[in-house]
């Protein structure tokens, strides 16, 4: 009688190996978590408690939600916060109607120019535009100090529409032959077949613009004047720079910053977008990975 030999992957690993695998992933969860502790607890900690502790605090022993209050208070970072709300927002949505719109071109066999436009627009991806010229660009549209400069000029990342592309690809050719045969045209081939087969790769490169525009800083400190900077920008001269900025809904002077208030400011301007990924962590491999692949 033979014996199955189990191949060196499928056997039970060792009990000193799984101690390893709990060690290094227990020291990564501390990596990460505790720095975000950190942040937390100084943020509700008072200002004198702080100062005791040499700028950081572990753990508060009176936590107190007087920073927040003082940032959300009215005045400059409620604006910046709802700035980058309505820029994610309205930049998310606009992004996605035309990458998934110009996606759904390209992928189709036969469109008339359809491979001239998808060189010149991967060229885009390997030779982006320098800051001067798109400075020169928003400018001449006379898009500074408008909110449209953040979004027109990042309109559609080149990643996500090849993400999508190869997705709309892999959707059986028989399906838009059955739509064909039933008198639909692309409009309603795309809202009627391709749109619902493809939630979980909407889900995810949805999610990247979301956080993309979240995030964005620098294009806002080339365009925007102070008084329209959205959050992060905010963020970072209450943490890099170290001081606060003139209350764009009062009027008054700078507003200092200590330690507390740039730590409720981060964790204002983390924790909405941070939510969002374990709504959407589930569409990650079937998204991204199917769309990557037979693109």
């Amino acid at each position: 009688m033979s014996s199955h030999v189990r191949p060196g992957w499928m056997e039970k690993p060792k009990p000193l190996t799984q101690a390893a695998k709990v060690v290094a992933l227990a020291t990564v969860v501390l990596l990460v978590c505790v720095p975000f502790l950190v942040i937390v607890s100084t943020s509700l900690a008072s200002t004198d408690e702080v100062v005791d502790n040499g700028g950081w605090v572990l753990w508060p022993t009176e936590p107190s939600l007087d920073a927040y209050r003082d940032i959300l208070d009215g005045g400059i970072v409620t604006h910046a916060l709802g700035v980058s709300a309505g820029v994610t927002l309205v930049g998310t949505l606009l992004s996605l109607a035309c990458t998934v719109t110009l996606a759904y071109a390209l992928s189709r066999p036969g469109v008339f120019g359809g491979k001239p436009v998808l060189l010149l627009i991967l060229f885009t991806f390997l030779f982006p535009p320098g800051m001067i010229p798109s400075f020169l660009l928003v400018k001449e549209l006379g898009l500074l100090d408008s909110y449209a400069s953040l979004v027109l000029p990042v309109l559609v990342n080149v990643f996500n529409l090849v993400v999508l592309r190869g997705f709309f690809q892999g959707i059986p050719e028989e399906l838009y032959e059955a739509a064909r045969l039933d008198g639909a045209g692309d409009w309603r081939v795309l809202f009627s077949v391709v749109l619902p087969l493809s939630k979980a790769a909407l889900a995810v490169v949805g999610l990247f613009y979301a956080v993309a525009y979240w995030n964005s800083w620098f294009y806002a400190s080339l365009y925007l004047e102070s008084d329209h900077w959205p959050l992060q920008q905010v963020l970072r001269t209450y943490v890099v720079a170290g001081s606060g900025l003139t209350d764009a809904t009062t009027g008054e002077g700078t507003i200092t910053a200590p330690q507390t208030v740039q730590m409720a400011v981060l964790v204002i301007a983390t924790v909405p977008i941070l939510l969002v990924y374990p709504l959407l962590q589930k569409y990650f491999t079937k998204g991204v990975l199917t769309g990557a692949i037979k693109s």
